[in-house]
């Protein structure tokens, strides 16, 4: 796993320890959960142009993650240090669970 200091040079680098902080399994339905309602929130955004909608979706998702970790991965969230990367390992792993690469 390639790093310099504390950060990865990669995100291919970075989603492998990502994986690593979701092992629990319901840490990753919390975050499957909380994304799909996210998901949601954010398609009623686009739909209606209220803005509730927005930090509707942006608070579920968040919550339901952080519950995940707090409760059950017994982590700190990778949001804190990485959150571009986070973010982004977030909706990869949303479409590895749906395509059935990763258990559920």
């Amino acid at each position: 796993m390639p790093k310099t200091g504390n950060r990865f040079q990669s995100f291919s680098d970075f989603y492998p320890f990502y994986l690593a902080e979701h092992s629990n399994l319901t840490c990753r339905r919390l975050h499957f959960v909380g994304s799909s309602i996210a998901l949601y929130c954010l398609i009623r955004f686009g739909l209606s142009g209220n803005p509730a909608w927005f930090f509707c979706g942006l608070i579920q998702g968040y919550a339901f993650a952080w519950v995940g970790h707090f409760f059950f991965e017994k982590n700190k969230p990778a949001t804190f240090k990485y959150p571009l990367w986070s973010f982004m390992g977030d909706w990869v792993m949303y479409k590895d669970i749906l395509t059935r690469k990763i258990p559920f």
